[in-house]
């Protein structure tokens, strides 16, 4: 019976032992799964930690190469702008030059004045042959500098026509403004139709007797 008895209990320790070492490798297992996992949230960590020091360096670059860019713009446009500056002066300097000579031109600062009393008859819109003669003169230097020009100056000849501030009294015109839009008229017609000159590259304002240098000037 005794013997009996120890082997019952030796059976139960048996039983226990196997539970516990059921459980002990089901520890070990999950053991196993939980180091797995950390390795792999570890690999994976590590990559975006990677990719993120990659995309740093990326941003980096492209902010380094786009002031650069803007640098080389910023430049650009200035050399773009002192080009455009001094051949302006230049251009005009020669205008003044060629023009500084003739008579009944003035020359005001970027502008070529001509006497009203040698382009038109009092009260008149039609051009004198005295004054057919200085503006195609005018236009075949203008026509000559022109084609110096570089091709991203967009420039305009502006005819500016005034009178003197003695109101008009009948005739064609209704006042002085409307005289001075028909004399700088008859001088864009005269350039486009008579001479060939660009009609893109003119423009007709009349400024009446009003505007300055309109007591006795011209276009």
């Amino acid at each position: 019976r005794r013997v009996q008895a120890l082997n019952e209990q030796v059976a139960e320790l048996r039983s226990q032992l196997s539970s516990l070492q059921s459980l002990l490798d089901e520890a070990a297992s999950r053991d196993v799964a939980a180091q797995v996992r950390i390795e792999t949230l570890g690999s994976q960590l590590n990559v975006a930690l990677a990719r993120a020091v990659s995309e740093e360096r990326r941003r980096a670059e492209l902010e380094e190469a786009e002031r650069i860019r803007l640098e080389e713009e910023a430049r650009r446009l200035a050399e773009e702008a002192r080009d455009l500056e001094s051949y302006r002066s230049e251009f005009f300097g020669a205008l003044r030059r060629v023009l500084g000579d003739i008579e009944g031109v003035q020359i005001v600062g970027d502008r070529f004045l001509f006497s009203s009393e040698v382009l038109f008859p009092s009260g008149s819109s039609d051009l004198l042959p005295e004054g057919q003669a200085q503006i195609a003169q005018v236009a075949q230097i203008l026509t000559q500098v022109s084609g110096e020009i570089p091709e991203g100056i967009d420039w305009i000849l502006r005819v500016d026509g005034h009178t003197d501030n003695v109101p008009v009294s009948g005739g064609a015109f209704a006042d002085n403004w409307a005289l001075s839009q028909a004399r700088a008229l008859s001088v864009v017609r005269f350039m486009v139709n008579q001479l060939g000159f660009p009609p893109e590259r003119l423009a007709a304002t009349g400024f009446g007797g009003t505007a300055a240098g309109g007591t006795g000037a011209g276009l």
